[in-house]
């Protein structure tokens, strides 16, 4: 049995590693060569954020979108951002964050909330309910999103397409796909109007 010291400096352990998420900075943005690249965390937080426009009204248990969105990328506080460009396989990927997950589960109380952040990010990975398909649109949503805010920043309308052709015909939720088209033609909106600008 873990003696009551051990269990604290195992919490302040799991703490530190959750920290490096503040400032892992997103790969894909990395490889793009774009300025001031977001964080991991931020992309976790937005997210969460997002979790409050689903409800019992939508049909989803939004306590379970919102602690769901902030652990689906906790295993990259162990073993970083890995996109499909950086040569692992799904299943190596996947391996990997299984891994991390049950060391950050063994920190974190294996029987308590250690668990829940390692069924909530299995419940992801699956994909087999509800909550793990919205939860996987605002992931992706989420990274359009950024794109756009990048290409709006630099003045660069449609540079990072392939960020929103990588997207095209995966989101399932009706809200969630409102919004993508909203940002499609605000998108347009911004393409056309920088060209008349030129």
């Amino acid at each position: 049995m873990a003696t009551k010291d051990s269990t604290v400096n195992d919490q302040l352990e799991f703490m530190k590693l959750v920290g490096n998420l503040k400032h892992l900075k997103r790969t894909g943005w990395v490889k793009k060569g774009i300025n001031e690249p977001e964080t991991v965390s931020g992309h976790m937080y937005r997210m969460a954020i997002l979790s409050f426009f689903f409800g019992e009204n939508e049909g989803f248990d939004s306590n379970k979108v919102m602690r769901m969105s902030l652990v689906h990328d906790l295993g990259e506080s162990i073993i970083g951002d890995i996109t499909p460009h950086c040569g692992v396989s799904k299943e190596e990927k996947h391996c990997r964050e299984v891994e991390a997950m049950n060391r950050i589960k063994s920190l974190v109380d294996k029987n308590g909330p250690g668990q829940e952040m390692f069924d909530l990010f299995m419940e992801y990975e699956e994909q087999k309910t509800k909550e793990a398909q919205l939860v996987m649109d605002l992931d992706r949503f989420d990274m359009i999103l950024q794109a756009f805010e990048y290409e709006e920043k630099e003045k660069s309308p449609k540079v990072l397409e392939e960020f929103f052709t990588s997207t095209e015909g995966f989101f399932k939720t009706p809200k969630v796909i409102q919004w993508v088209e909203e940002l499609k033609k605000q998108r347009s909106n911004f393409s056309l109007s920088s060209e008349k600008g030129n």
